[in-house]
């Protein structure tokens, strides 16, 4: 599975600034994706695109972090059409270098503001949410801590596992310093820090969780589906748990899209994002073994899926959330990477 970070932290993947994928430029029928979302899904939904239009896409598969930084080092000259990112810090930064084109109205509607470029240059089109995985043996739910901030207490020394290069991570960075500010932020990574076993994904996370390594993990929730999916309900000894009263460690993450401003295809692309995030779009992101929710309402969700209503999530603004620099920064100074 790709992994992912964020765009803050571009000097962690200078080494694997090279996208690697299928098919080559976009022609006269055909677009180029540079996609940072699960490659899965994205195989997905381009073969249903074409199907349905006959457009071809080229589609080119890496990390958000280092397609994010290949369309920077490209700038107007960028060789893709469509850009698909995990979380919406990639897509805020493309969008303040100029190089997100705008967005027909007629895109925009159809997914709710909140999971939206405030500007109009991107649209999400999958929704994922934080929480916390935990082995029900080693911890009682009734133990868990009533917030993400608990954790950086002493309590929990040793017993935490985190991902911190996970581009997943960082928007929970994002959303502690949008609700309680910098300082605040900066003083519970210094206390998580101390509490922390450290992995290289949240999908390592989930597993380490499962197999009794470390009592519990922050991930998003669909790590935790993907992993009964591949080892069977029998064998998972971890449940999830929301954080109540919508404290941002159940943050909503927004995946989401947007057509480059340098697109020689813009009509094509544009179809493409609006297919995306139009029904059928949506239908195959839900029906899938993705585990993500769909960001169109009236889209029902994988049936194994919590209700996302019933998620207790919190929602903080794709604008506070920002382009993931702020955390990038903290975490960096807090030596957790």
């Amino acid at each position: 599975m790709i992994r992912r970070l964020t765009p803050a932290i571009a000097v962690l993947a200078a080494a694997l600034a090279t996208l690697t994928g299928c098919g080559g430029g976009g022609g006269a029928n055909s677009i180029v994706l540079y996609n940072g979302q699960h490659p899965e899904l994205a195989r997905q939904l381009v073969s249903a695109f074409r199907q349905q239009t006959g457009i071809k896409v080229n589609t080119h598969d890496a990390d958000s972090l280092v397609v994010v930084t290949q369309i920077l080092q490209e700038g107007h000259a960028a060789r893709a059409d469509v850009v698909l990112t995990e979380n919406s810090p990639e897509l805020v930064t493309l969008a303040q270098h100029d190089l997100l084109a705008q967005l027909p109205r007629s895109v925009l509607s159809q997914v709710p503001a909140a999971y939206e470029s405030p500007s109009g240059k991107w649209v999400g089109v999958a929704l994922r949410i934080s929480a916390l995985v935990y082995d029900q043996k080693l911890v009682a739910r009734s133990q868990l801590p009533p917030s993400i901030l608990d954790l950086a207490q002493p309590r929990w020394k040793g017993k935490v596992g985190v991902a911190p290069t996970d581009s997943d991570f960082p928007p929970i960075v994002d959303a502690v310093i949008a609700r309680y500010g910098e300082q605040q932020a900066a003083k519970w990574l210094q206390g998580l820090k101390r509490n922390v076993e450290t992995y290289q994904d949240e999908e390592a996370v989930a597993s380490a969780v499962n197999s009794g390594a470390v009592p519990l993990g922050i991930i998003n929730h669909y790590y935790w589906y993907r992993l009964r999916l591949e080892v069977g309900a029998s064998a998972m000894h971890s449940a999830l748990y929301y954080f109540p009263n919508h404290d941002v460690g159940s943050i909503v993450n927004v995946a989401g899209a947007g057509v480059l401003a340098s697109s020689k295809h813009r009509d094509a692309a544009v179809d493409f994002v609006r297919f995306l995030i139009g029904v059928d779009g949506q239908r195959i992101l839900a029906e899938s073994d993705d585990f993500e929710y769909p960001a169109r309402p009236g889209v029902a969700a994988n049936k194994a899926l919590t209700p996302f209503a019933k998620t207790r999530h919190s929602t903080v603004s794709v604008a506070k959330l920002g382009n993931g620099k702020a955390a990038a920064r903290l975490i960096r100074e807090t030596g957790l990477i």
